[in-house]
This record gives structure tokens, sequence and C-alpha cells, in this order.
């Protein structure tokens, strides 16, 4: 998957009871397009990726195999954005330290939202905040779990733009699972379909 150039995220022979061997490769700027029914194992090749289910194989980050990271480590640089986020903390801003303001206008969050009651978050909300969270740690890598499923068509086009202009300026590249086949066609470059934990990747 990807272009000819040296690998960011490296994937082989990775495994785990219900996922079969996957095999994948993605350089820098690239975005991965991911689809298949429900059940056929995409959120769990992303956990497995992340290195939150138990699995076998080989998977690196620059070149560097995922055992000489700490498991917090890794999922710092391979981060996972999951469809129904976790909330622990009362406040917006019990979460992190840092929520860059920027980002949080261009979603369409005023500037007292870290003040905000976590309760009184709506799924879409909810679904937003997160992935301000996630890219607040810089990751190499985005692991996105229908991270447009709750939003209209407005917020859902300024996060296409956004996560597409954070590969291009952070270097980074991205997995992600959609079941809408429009989606797929304006944020991915290159396509696979997961089939009862196979993955298959799509010709361009």
């Amino acid at each position: 998957m990807g272009s000819q150039r040296k690998p960011l995220l490296l994937v082989r022979e990775l495994h785990t009871d219900f996922i079969h061997d996957v095999n994948l490769a993605l350089s820098a700027h690239s975005c991965l397009g991911l689809h298949g029914e429900s059940g056929s194992g995409k959120t769990l090749l992303l956990r497995a990726i992340a290195d939150l289910d138990v699995n076998e194989g080989d998977v690196r980050l620059d070149d560097r195999p995922r055992e000489l990271f700490t498991g917090p480590q890794w999922r710092r640089q391979v981060s996972l954005l999951p469809a129904e986020s976790q909330w622990w903390s009362d406040s917006v801003g019990g979460h992190a330290s840092h929520r860059p303001s920027e980002l949080l206008s261009a979603l369409g969050f005023p500037e007292d939202v870290l003040s905000w009651q976590t309760g009184r978050l709506s799924s879409g909300e909810k679904q937003r905040l997160s992935l301000v969270r996630m890219l607040s740690n810089q990751p190499r890598v985005l692991l996105l779990d229908e991270p447009t499923a709750n939003l209209d068509a407005g917020n859902t086009d300024i996060v296409e733009q956004i996560i597409n202009d954070y590969l291009r300026q952070h270097q980074a590249a991205a997995i992600w699972v959609s079941h809408d086949p429009a989606q797929l066609t304006r944020i991915a470059d290159s396509r696979a379909i997961m089939d009862q934990g196979r993955f298959l990747p799509e010709e361009n």
C-alpha cells in the first residue's frame, strides 16, 4: 500500500484469534481507506495495530519494532480514535493539559469549551473533541474508526480537511475505517476490504 517511499508504518504477518495474517505498508502522507461488513474485523485490526488486543506479528514505525516502545509510547505515536470515545474526567479540560485553540475553533467550539462538563456533550461533540485530544499528541499514524459517523455533512467536511492537512503537515499516515464509499473516494489514496478477518487490498 502507499507509494515506493520508505514505509512509515510496516505491518507483516499480523494476526489474532480472528484476524488472519495482515501485511501492509503506509508511507508518510498516505491514507488507507478500510471498509467491510459489520463484524468483518475492521476495528479488531486497528486495535491489534495499536497493541490494545493480544496479537502477534512484526509491526514497525519508521523501521523501529513495536517491541522497543512501551505501550503508552507506542499508542501515543500510533494512535487509535475509537468509534465510541471514553471520557474519564468531569470536564473537557481534564482530559489533557494541551488543546490547540486553532483546532478547537476550526471544529466549531468556543473558547470556554475546556470548562464544559463532559456529561453535556452530544455524540458529535464527543467525536470532534476526541479527535482534538488525539491530534494534540501529534501521532505519526492515525487509526481512525468511523471518525465522522456522528457528524453532519458540514462537520464531516471540516474533519476530512483537518485530517488531510495533518497528514501533510506532520509527515503522518492514516488508516480510515468508513462505511461510506463516497468518503473513501475523497480521503483515501489506497483501499482495502476486511472479509471475515482477512485483509484484502484493492487495486487503485
